[in-house]
């Protein structure tokens, strides 16, 4: 079976009208909507609804999956302890998402629960939910810190959890939109807040997913938004579906932002694979350095230098540094300081090898682990001798150290990296050199790919 319809929604308690008392009545348009969505999955009697809540338990670099068999909860904390809740989990699927996860290395699962009753951002689509459908067992799955991407990944795994355990199912992102849409609303308002709310529905009401990952994190921060990553959650559930997208309702009457859409799956189309569409947009100098790692990691070949390259990459020389991170984390950095190879295009290949596998910290990157590198490139230039450590610029310039055959370098701009003697002490440490010994400095300035 597959996922058989999706559905973002958001999740304020004063909808319900046993919370709202009355208030409920100023966002009218969003129940009329919720209570089209309640009818619709109603209509596709799924056996799980899967709902990503952004008010469950959430961890910056991990993906909490609640645990056990059942969970309970009510609005009490909202004045309105009669409306309670009693949901049965699917622990089948739950067991796969998290066997799925574990063997890709995907920081996901049932772990470190600090809350097991439900929150207000399940229980709200709950209550339209159940008002038209009770057939159906939950998972419930929180967001994290990790970036957008990683949110595609999960949604993938849960895609591929459903399929394996045979179950027919519904996806609901909940999630609110900007908190900051009018100056009379409880957070103010910023000029970001009505951007944003403009261009997620334009996104979600197209079914345009992969412009989920155009979202600037810091322009999401200045719009204060809520429900950003639950719907990319629901966008990797997706993947690679056609999708018949329709956009029910907005309302910015409280000062945040409510937003409805629909996602009903039409059939299969590689096209709308976005993961796969962004690294088709990185720049061409990681993309070399992805293409040469991933044939190495899966069949243990060198690529060759590819046709239609920039001339910068065929006809130059330099040393070149490749850096991946998974997750945040750094996984294996490895480069030349001066060129070792014909152009600079076969250096890219040879460093994003060494960076892989060859990397002393880390052990070799596996071939489950390729969806989920974050891959940069940075071109050195031509080292320059300076006298003194007031020469260096940590933000702008890379440096050399040297005493004899003991050499150690540091690139320019990372972080916790915040002074010219710390990047000093670094590179020395790298080098085996002690801090009273005399060196040779140089600086350098790199141009990183991203």
């Amino acid at each position: 079976m597959a996922i058989v319809g999706a559905f973002m929604v958001p999740h304020p308690p004063m909808i319900v009208p046993e919370v709202g008392k009355g208030s409920e009545h100023q966002i009218a348009a969003t129940t009329a909507a919720y209570t089209r969505v309640a009818d619709e999955i109603a209509a596709l009697a799924p056996e799980t609804i899967i709902l990503s809540s952004p008010h469950a338990t959430m961890y910056r670099d991990y993906f909490h999956i609640s645990p056990g068999s059942r969970a309970r909860g009510s609005f009490g904390s909202f004045r309105a302890p009669e409306v309670k809740f009693r949901e049965e989990y699917d622990t089948e699927l739950v067991k796969t998402m998290e066997r799925i996860a574990q063997e890709q290395s995907f920081p996901a699962g049932t772990k470190g629960q600090r809350e097991p009753a439900l929150d207000h951002g399940t229980m709200v689509p709950l209550y339209f939910i159940r008002q038209a459908y009770q057939n159906f067992k939950l998972v419930r799955i929180g967001l994290s810190g990790l970036p957008l991407r990683d949110h595609y990944v999960l949604g993938q795994i849960i895609r591929r959890a459903v399929e394996e355990a045979g179950r027919r199912a519904v996806f609901v992102a909940s999630g609110d939109l900007s908190h900051k849409l009018q100056s009379y609303g409880p957070y103010g308002f910023a000029e970001e807040g009505p951007q944003y709310d403009a261009r997620i529905m334009d996104v979600c009401g197209r079914g345009a997913f992969g412009e989920l990952f155009d979202f600037d994190e810091d322009f999401c921060d200045r719009a204060a938004e809520c429900g950003h990553r639950s719907f990319v959650i629901m966008a990797g559930a997706l993947d690679g579906v056609a999708v018949e997208a329709s956009r029910l309702s907005h309302e910015d009457v409280t000062g945040v932002g409510y937003g409805i859409c629909t996602f009903h799956p039409t059939g299969p189309d590689d096209s709308r694979r976005f993961l796969d569409a962004g690294n088709e947009s990185e720049d061409p100098f990681v993309r070399l350095a992805r293409a040469s790692l991933e044939r190495y990691v899966r069949e243990h070949q060198v690529i060759s230098v590819p046709e239609g390259l920039p001339a910068e990459l065929t006809q130059r020389r330099a040393g070149a540094f490749v850096s991946i991170h998974k997750h945040g984390q750094l996984r294996g950095c490895i480069g030349t300081i001066a060129p070792t190879r014909e152009s600079l295009a076969e250096e890219i290949i040879h460093n994003a090898i060494s960076a892989s596998t060859r990397d002393p910290r880390f052990y070799p990157v596996t071939p489950e682990e390729l969806g989920d590198l974050e891959i940069n490139v940075d071109v050195l230039g031509e080292p320059e001798e300076i006298q003194s450590e007031a020469e260096l610029d940590v933000k702008r310039y890379g440096v050399i150290v040297t005493n004899g055959l003991r050499r150690g370098l540091l690139l320019p701009d990372l972080e916790g990296v915040d002074s010219a003697a710390q990047q000093v002490a670094i590179a020395r440490q790298k080098a085996g050199i002690g801090a009273r010994e005399p060196v040779k400095l140089q600086r350098f300035v790199v141009v990183r790919h991203i």
